[in-house]
């Protein structure tokens, strides 16, 4: 993966300059893109997410937040596999990342499953959910990435991660 050719310039003042960016990148198959398509199997997932973070941090475009990165990515991942799948090998999940220098990280991740209605899922911070041992991956999720979209009926999360913006110097 290598940073987008089409990111904005770093000279922008305009904030939908990266959400235009990430909406841009659906249809895109460059090589600054990466993508895995696995089979609807647990197994399959820590292996993806790490070649997917390997390639992040060869690329930088996260720097400093890529375990937010990782664990949103084995969340999501593990919910497609789980739900979407229903941990049936002969169903595919597909996910496909790119990043931008100015923008960040976006992330996509389709499964085959009915799709879910992600405000339907009760807090785990409150009440008798606290002591649940599952029923935290959207939150978490929700929590570490700063973007997050449920898209096709809840089948697709997107998932952006800001560039770190380092200040300008002072001087």
């Amino acid at each position: 993966m290598a940073v987008d050719s089409r990111c904005p310039s770093a000279t922008t003042s305009d904030p939908k300059d990266c959400d235009r960016w990430a909406e841009s990148m659906d249809s895109d198959e460059g090589q600054s893109r990466i993508e895995l398509t696995i089979p609807g199997l647990v197994e399959a997932v820590g292996p993806a997410v790490e070649h997917i973070m390997n390639r992040v941090r060869e690329v930088g475009c996260v720097e400093g937040h890529e375990f937010e990165v990782e664990v949103a990515l084995l969340e999501a991942m593990a919910n497609a596999v789980e739900h979407g799948c229903r941990g049936d090998s002969t169903k595919e999940v597909s996910v496909w990342a790119v990043c931008c220098e100015q923008c960040g990280l976006l992330v996509v991740i389709r499964d085959p499953g009915l799709g879910f209605d992600p405000s339907r899922i009760p807090s785990p911070v409150e009440g008798d959910n606290l002591l649940r041992t599952h029923g935290r991956g959207v939150w978490l999720i929700n929590r570490l990435m700063d973007d997050v979209r449920y898209d096709k009926q809840g089948t697709e999360i997107r998932m952006l991660k800001k560039a770190n913006k380092k200040p300008e110097s002072a001087e």
